[in-house]
């Protein structure tokens, strides 16, 4: 069962037709699942940011925000910060598996299954950007 603290964020995924709603909603636990495991992240904010559902690590600083969304005519993704790395990261790790738009996000059809081991990779990554930056990115 999915709860949501802010009505218009179930409003907002409401307004989603299938097959776009199940899988976004699918990204989104996969967010909070992967927020979960990683204790440095903390307590996730899910909001609205540019008409879109916004995951930002505000209680710790951890990490950059991600954002979920449909993309194009057919497609969903998953937004990172363009100001970032990350996208150019995953790329170089994850060229065959996954499609990218620019340096700013993983790219989804809706009609597959998700590439759950890939996407826990990306988005665990960017939970703790701020604290992996230099290690990871060599910033």
């Amino acid at each position: 069962m999915i709860l949501f603290e802010d009505p218009t964020i179930e409003e907002l995924f409401s307004n989603y037709e299938e097959p776009y709603k199940s899988k976004l909603l699918e990204i989104r636990e996969l967010i909070f699942a992967c927020a979960e495991i990683k204790s440095e992240v903390g307590k996730l904010k899910e909001s609205i940011k540019w008409g879109q559902p916004t995951y930002s690590t505000l209680e710790t600083k951890s990490g950059t925000p991600i954002r979920i969304d449909r993309f194009g005519e057919s497609d969903i993704a998953i937004f990172f910060n363009c100001h970032t790395v990350l996208v150019e990261f995953f790329r170089e790790i994850f060229s065959k598996e996954l499609n990218f738009s620019k340096n700013r996000a993983i790219i989804i059809n809706p009609l597959h299954k998700l590439p759950i081991t890939q996407l826990e990779f990306c988005i665990s990554s960017a939970l703790v950007y701020h604290k992996d930056k230099i290690r990871t990115y060599g910033m």
